[in-house]
């Protein structure tokens, strides 16, 4: 029986939704070896199957196979290898691939940043974080609430209060979800930065709304009042 390129990508397909990385480069393999045309179908497949698995290696040697057989990244492979970066805590590889996608230009979308932004925030390089933060802004592509956890995280780390309180109005503005995460990194921004009483005025929305306090949450309203001398609050 012989296969053809449709019947391999439907086989790619399916090992990539099962994570089985190694049965998904033999197919990307009997393609290359054989006289079918391979597509990006069964690249990005076997791409996405080695993220899901953390090869990252592996997953960047098929970028490379990608550029030398002249077919053009699509935005599923190269955010694939992105996201096997966070995984395994390659932030420089990850912001190299952004880079990357720009020249080529292959469209980048939330789930390519997310996962740029998320494997920086893992390095502790905050200050990549906001720059990721302002070119997703640039190239018109929306948060959603993985990039404003991130982002109120970043701001936090930085002491940019103010940021941290734009962005939940922006959040709100944009009707995306604030959770705890957000809510207590951009709580703690305040009260370092002195400003107890948003602190505290964001520890009252909370308590008001549906999303859940922390320990973070508790801890960054009690040195809010020890700031301003609010005991009793």
């Amino acid at each position: 029986v012989e296969f053809d390129t449709i019947t391999i990508n439907a086989v790619t397909s399916f090992c990539e939704r099962s994570a089985d990385w190694q049965k998904s480069l033999q197919l990307a393999s009997v393609i290359a070896q054989s006289e079918m045309e391979s597509d990006m179908v069964t690249y990005s497949a076997a791409v996405s199957s080695c993220e899901k698995a953390g090869e990252l290696q592996t997953a960047l040697q098929l970028l490379f196979i990608i550029t030398q057989s002249c077919m053009e990244s699509s935005t599923i492979s190269s955010s694939a290898a992105i996201s096997a970066c966070e995984k395994v805590g390659k932030w420089e590889t990850a912001l190299q691939l952004c880079a990357m996608m720009a020249r080529s230009s292959v469209d980048s979308n939330v789930i390519t940043f997310n996962s740029a932004i998320s494997a920086c925030e893992k390095g502790g390089t905050w200050g990549q974080v906001l720059k990721l933060l302002n070119v997703m802004v640039r190239c018109k592509v929306e948060y959603d609430t993985v990039t404003s956890n991130a982002a109120a995280s970043a701001y936090e780390k930085g002491g940019e209060w103010k940021k941290a309180l734009n962005l939940c109005s922006a959040m709100a503005w944009a009707d995306i979800e604030s959770n705890t995460i957000t809510c207590s990194s951009v709580m703690t921004a305040c009260q370092k930065s002195g400003e107890w009483e948003k602190a505290l005025q964001l520890f009252c929305v909370m308590e008001g709304s549906e999303v859940k306090l922390d320990n973070i949450s508790f801890s960054a309203a009690i040195s809010a009042c020890k700031i301003g001398g609010e005991w009793e609050k």
